[in-house]
């Protein structure tokens, strides 16, 4: 008796042939502005500018500007901070452990996600920058010796840590994502003319598409993803010891490794939907960003969020198993203190919404997704501004308890990062290809093999 294997839906619809992938993708590069990417775009720019007025104040007139205190030193700029980082968590995900894996359904996504992972980190250290004040002297974190003594960076601080990590992972990412772009950059090279052809043609480094060349990007491909995966574990249980290192109630546990590693790649992922789903229907990439993408980052959701929630249950028991009435103390405060609404949303957020995902409709569902991806983020921004504020906000001095509230110029640096990022990522997928043509063609032959056994 013969057993066949089970038919899987393909990864690239409506018979979509070679050159039928090149034309559909290098339109959106070729043609003119649409007036939806024209006002986009303005939008984008509007918050950065008015983002570079808020942080120009703050350079200039100092932190006092922020809504911190004696008692909250850190708030929205290291909420903000972490909330990036792990934003850009899901690129190298999807693009060197999914690569490794041999997992084909990342083809279509792994460009957008890659891109949206060096804008995050950019993002991110926007927030280093602003928060260390003196922003000209931000290079002595750098392992260098200060020229006026000899003094060395404190190796023990994991704050320290972060920036060897954070720099490490932003090279990395920005080496593995513009290799991946080489043959794509020599195809519209060659669709090109005049100074278009020129400068993609300095782009692609002269790629000819032989067999040699295919060798050796290959090669690299797997040797950078190789590099790549350690850092998705390395890079945000780094910036958890900013937090799991210090002796202070709410933050002293070992579990923030694992905990902030699994919140990174859940709202990482809920990003890349949220930036696919609308570019998928702008660029009119249907056929390439189908609903069994969809599907599969859905699930990724659904299991890391999932881990989410079990990590806050393990917090709230060690809190109690422990015997320590200050961690104890900190944790009901957090469910039940002032700031309750924020833990009220950030378990809704991420520990309730992704369980819609079991339900195969909603988990197929465009609009659906859209919504819920939107929604972890919120939840996941309210998961770092909780450990942080409402660990911070009640000390062991009754006399100093306070409450933060951020002014124009905490919200103003926030808008900043989002203007930065949409500012980037427009950019990005006007001027270059928001899909890896290359790799897409790579599975059509598999594509179309399943769509005749269906």
């Amino acid at each position: 008796m013969q057993v066949t294997s089970p038919v899987r839906a393909p990864l690239v619809t409506s018979g979509k042939k070679l050159h039928d992938v090149t034309n559909d993708i290098c339109k959106q590069v070729e043609g003119k502005p649409t007036k939806l990417w024209i006002v986009a775009f303005t939008i984008s720019v509007l918050l950065l500018l008015y983002g570079c007025f808020c942080l120009y104040k703050t350079w200039t007139v100092g932190l006092g500007v922020w809504g911190l205190n004696r008692t909250i030193g850190w708030a929205w700029d290291i909420t903000n901070f972490v909330w990036w980082v792990g934003i850009g968590h899901a690129g190298t995900l999807i693009s060197a452990v999914l690569l490794l894996f041999r997992q084909k359904w990342r083809t279509s996504i792994n460009r957008a996600a890659e891109a949206m992972t060096i804008f995050a980190v950019f993002c991110a250290g926007s927030f280093i920058l602003m928060h260390v004040g003196r922003t000209w002297l931000a290079h002595w974190c750098l392992p260098l010796p200060n020229t006026y003594g000899s003094l060395w960076v404190n190796f023990n601080s994991p704050l320290i840590w972060d920036v060897f990590a954070i720099s490490t992972y932003l090279s990395v990412s920005i080496l593995f994502w513009y290799v991946g772009m080489i043959p794509d950059l020599a195809t519209i090279r060659e669709r090109a003319t005049g100074i278009s052809r020129t400068v993609y043609g300095a782009l692609s480094f002269n790629w000819s598409g032989g067999a040699k060349d295919w060798q050796r990007y290959e090669q690299v491909s797997l040797i950078l993803a190789g590099v790549s995966t350690p850092l998705v574990l390395s890079v945000h249980t780094i910036v958890s010891m900013d937090f799991a290192t210090s002796v202070i109630p709410g933050w002293h546990t070992t579990i923030f490794p694992p905990y902030f590693v699994a919140g990174a790649i859940f709202s990482g992922f809920a990003m890349v939907l949220t930036l696919m789903l609308v570019t998928r229907k702008v660029f009119k990439l249907e056929d390439y960003v189908t609903v069994n993408h969809i599907e599969s980052m859905n699930k990724i959701i659904t299991l890391t969020g999932s881990i989410v929630g079990v990590a806050y249950i393990t917090e709230f028991f060690i809190a109690w198993y422990s015997g320590v009435e200050y961690e104890s103390y900190c944790f009901i405060n957090r469910a039940t203190g002032p700031y309750w609404w924020a833990y009220a949303s950030m378990m809704t957020c991420n520990v309730i919404s992704p369980q819609l995902f079991w339900f195969r409709k909603i988990r197929r569902n465009i609009a659906a997704t859209f919504v819920i991806s939107i929604i972890v983020n919120i939840g996941m921004w309210f998961e770092r501004f909780v450990i942080i504020v409402s660990s911070l906000h009640r000390d062991y001095l009754p006399s100093s308890w306070t409450m933060f509230y951020p002014t124009m110029y905490d919200i103003g640096d926030y808008i900043f990062s989002f203007g930065l990022f949409f500012t980037c990522f427009f950019l990005f997928a006007k001027y270059l290809p928001v899909i890896n043509m290359a790799e897409v063609k790579s599975i059509l032959k598999s594509s179309s093999v399943n769509n005749n056994k269906s």
